[in-house]
């Protein structure tokens, strides 16, 4: 799929969506599409967005029993995303009915990648509150090796743990990265966190971006700087 820039519309309305979107007069970002505006707005904002001519990423982390997800996505599959998620604690067998109900009729499937460990997370909370012992890393790699074998395309992770995934799962298997900050930006609630440039230089192949993009003033200039910082050792875009 390439390399890119996406932006988190993490908006609660389809007015308030649209009216950003409609800021970016020389380009369609790739945009990503959470639980807050689907919710909202349902299936419909999907369609709304995809026909303005912008790739969507489906961000819904779908975490259930296999049957179950494996319809979820069947329905999904006819939104024609560009990528959608699952969480990778799941399991094996359900990331791979994930995989059955996404993949259409002609064979074609979005990208689908499994959630290993949110960024908001830290060794403290996943060893205390979750009950998982051990280091976040080994945790992340493990769920990136699951999902891998389950035929998945990639997993989020922290810009961080990028170029481990690429370590224990080749240079084709997906980062996806979310926790996302420019040097002069406040964390807020991510833990695990690196600038755009950093993120490029240890491996992520996307970079997810929300805050630092749209709750600035001049959004566009800040999607440009990203990008700019993303792209700044390689010719990604």
């Amino acid at each position: 799929m390439g390399y890119d820039v996406i932006i988190a519309c993490d908006f609660s309305s389809k007015s308030d969506t649209l009216q950003f979107l409609d800021r970016f007069t020389d380009r369609k970002p790739f945009v990503k599409i959470g639980m807050e505006l689907f919710y909202a707005e349902g299936p419909d904002i999907v369609r709304e967005i995809k026909k303005r001519g912008h790739r969507i990423f489906l961000d819904l982390k779908l975490h259930d029993i296999p049957n179950t997800v494996e319809k979820a996505m069947r329905t999904l599959a006819r939104l024609d995303v560009d990528m959608a998620n699952v969480h990778a604690a799941g399991g094996i067998r359900m990331m791979e009915a994930a995989k059955r109900g996404l993949t259409k009729e002609d064979g074609t499937c979005a990208a689908l990648i499994a959630v290993t460990q949110l960024t908001s997370t830290s060794r403290w909370m996943m060893n205390n509150e979750l009950g998982i012992p051990g280091e976040v890393t080994d945790i992340v790699t493990a769920y990136a090796k699951n999902a891998s074998a389950a035929g998945l395309s990639g997993v989020v992770c922290s810009p961080l743990e990028a170029g481990m995934i690429h370590d224990a799962c080749g240079n084709q298997f997906l980062a996806v990265t979310p926790g996302i900050r420019f040097a002069d930006s406040p964390a807020d609630d991510q833990k695990r966190i690196t600038t755009p440039a950093d993120a490029d230089r240890i491996g992520s192949d996307y970079i997810v971006v929300g805050r630092p993009i749209t709750q600035t003033e001049d959004p566009v200039s800040a999607y440009e700087r990203c990008v700019t910082e993303f792209c700044k050792q390689r010719s990604r875009l």
